[in-house]
C-alpha cells in the first residue's frame, strides 16, 4: 500500500453498488479508519455525500465523492483506476454549512447544521401563515405559502431550484430566500440576502397552521420559531475533478433551461 493511499477511508451508503465499490477499492489502494485519514472518499448518491460532510464537519478532512447513487450532482464520476492521480489533482471547495435554530410549541430549542437548506413547509392542508424578519427588521409580515427556505449556493442546484428560486455560484457571498407556491402576496419570488444576514421565520396561528421545519434531513414537527444564519465557524471541504469542477456544474446547470 503506498503511502498516497494509506490516507484513504472509504465509506458507503446501503446499495449494492455502493458496497461493492467500497470492497474493491479498499482492496486495492488499502483502508484507514475514518478518524485517522487525511482524506475520505464517500461512494453513494448526494444525500450520503452530504451525511459525510455533517460527519467530518470541521475536522480537517476533505471529502472525495464518487457517485454509486443516481444523480449525484455533487459527485465525482465513478472509476476504480488512478485514484490517487485524481486525488493529487482534485480542486478542493471549502463551504460553511447554515445553523437552524428551531423553537417548537412545546419550548423545545432544536438546532442543526445544513448544507445545502433550510426549508418550512406547511403540515396541514391549510396554508402555512409565516412572518420573515432579516437582521432584526420585518421585511414580509404574512406570507402565506406551502413552505419557504433559505439555501446556500451549495444547496442553491437542489430543492431551491425545484421551486424556481435561483441558482447561486459556490464562491457568491448570497443565500437564496424562496418561498414555495406563494399565494399571498402572490407574485413574491423570493430575495437575495448577504451569508451574514440572521432570518427569523415566525409562524402565524401555528396551532391551527402547523409548520415543520427542517435542516437537510434533520426534521423539527410543530415549530414556532425558526432561526438560521450561516455558521461562523463550522466549514467542509470537498474535492472535485478539476474537468468538473462545482462552479463548472452550477454554471452549466444554468443553460439548461
Amino acid at each position: 500500500m503506498s503511502k498516497a493511499a494509506s490516507r484513504f477511508a472509504f465509506v458507503s451508503s446501503d446499495t449494492d453498488d455502493a458496497r461493492a465499490a467500497l470492497e474493491s477499492l479498499s482492496a486495492r489502494y488499502g483502508q484507514v479508519p475514518v478518524a485517522e485519514a487525511e482524506i475520505i472518499i464517500a461512494l453513494g448518491g448526494d444525500g450520503f455525500l452530504l451525511q459525510t460532510l455533517r460527519d467530518t464537519m470541521s475536522t480537517g478532512k476533505k471529502v472525495y465523492g464518487m457517485n454509486r447513487g443516481t444523480i449525484g450532482f455533487l459527485m465525482n464520476e465513478y472509476r476504480a483506476g488512478g485514484l490517487e492521480e485524481r486525488i493529487a489533482a482534485a480542486v478542493a471547495e471549502t463551504i460553511r454549512p447554515l445553523e437552524m435554530v428551531a423553537v417548537t410549541h412545546d419550548g423545545e430549542t432544536i438546532s442543526a447544521p445544513a448544507i445545502n437548506e433550510v426549508a418550512l413547509w406547511r403540515q396541514s392542508y391549510q396554508t402555512a401563515k409565516i412572518r420573515i424578519t432579516v437582521d432584526g427588521q420585518v421585511r414580509l409580515e404574512e406570507l402565506n405559502c406551502d413552505g419557504v427556505m433559505i439555501a446556500t449556493p451549495a444547496g442553491s442546484t437542489a430543492y431551491n431550484l425545484s421551486a424556481h428560486g435561483p441558482i447561486l455560484p459556490l464562491d457568491a457571498p448570497l443565500l437564496a430566500l424562496t418561498p414555495v407556491s406563494p399565494f399571498r402576496p402572490r407574485r413574491w419570488r423570493g430575495a437575495l440576502l448577504s451569508n451574514k444576514a440572521t432570518v427569523r421565520f415566525d409562524i402565524l396561528e401555528g396551532e391551527k397552521r402547523p409548520v415543520n421545519a427542517a435542516a437537510d434531513h434533520t426534521e423539527v414537527k410543530a415549530v414556532a420559531s425558526v432561526t438560521v444564519r450561516e455558521s461562523p465557524t463550522a466549514t467542509a471541504t470537498l474535492l472535485f475533478d478539476p474537468n468538473h469542477s462545482w462552479n463548472e456544474r452550477i454554471l452549466a446547470e444554468q443553460f439548461r433551461y
